[in-house]
């Protein structure tokens, strides 16, 4: 029986979206394609692009017939159809452990992402682009993500992960965003000053899929994974 082919994902690894989904396939040791997607081109805009991503930014996802394009749907989907291979439990096992992965990821999409997301691109990403820094728009994210990050501090004195004692898509979803805020930015202190927190981030950053993620963004493969 021939082996299936590999998945395809359109977009590069240094965006966050992009990399929530190449550490979940990563996980979950799917076979993939990382193809590029030259937004300074327009290539996002393209009508045979927009075909698969009808939003026109990343990452796009085909797997054969099937295509996605959001990167948390993405993730839950790799999780479903390849659940007996890889980290099993990465997104439950049971309908409890789904339910409580899942509230954690609404906390990471409606709480966490939008004061993050804000502070990445401020402060990781303006420099880059030469984009004069919104200073009012720094310390205001910086203060409603200090009030979530309270809230994990809390839940992560009571348990070793957000949904539980196993690391799971609720953790990985968070890999993204926080990598660029930890290091080189301003505001890391807002996660190594929180005891729990920083355990948390030392753990869910030292997985070997996240390290590969972090050296694909370093250093973009020029091949087919």
């Amino acid at each position: 029986m021939a082996a299936p082919a590999p998945v395809k994902v359109y977009g590069p690894p240094l965006s966050t979206a992009v990399a929530r989904v190449l550490a979940t396939l990563l996980e979950k040791n799917v076979q993939f394609q990382l193809l590029p997607v030259n937004m300074a081109k327009g290539e996002h805009k393209k009508p045979e692009y927009l075909k698969i991503q009808p939003f026109g930014q990343v990452p796009a996802f085909e797997d054969e017939s099937i295509t996605l394009f959001e990167s948390r749907a993405i993730s839950k989907y790799v999780c479903d159809k390849y659940a007996n291979q890889g980290n099993k439990g990465l997104f439950g096992t049971n309908p409890l452990e789904k339910a409580s992965i899942d509230q954690w990821l609404e906390a990471e999409g409606q709480n966490f992402h939008p004061p993050s997301s804000v502070l990445v691109f401020q402060l990781a990403f303006a420099p880059r682009m030469k984009i004069k820094q919104d200073e009012n728009l720094i310390k205001l994210n910086e203060a409603k993500l200090a009030k979530v990050l309270d809230v994990y501090e809390r839940r992560l004195g009571e348990s070793r992960y957000l949904a539980g004692d196993e690391f799971t898509l609720a953790d990985l979803s968070h890999l993204p965003n926080t990598q660029y805020l930890v290091n080189g930015t301003t505001v890391a202190e807002l996660f190594t000053s929180r005891k729990n927190v920083e355990r948390w981030w030392d753990e869910i950053s030292s997985r070997e899929s996240w390290k590969e993620v972090v050296e694909m963004q370093r250093s973009p493969p020029s091949r087919n994974e």
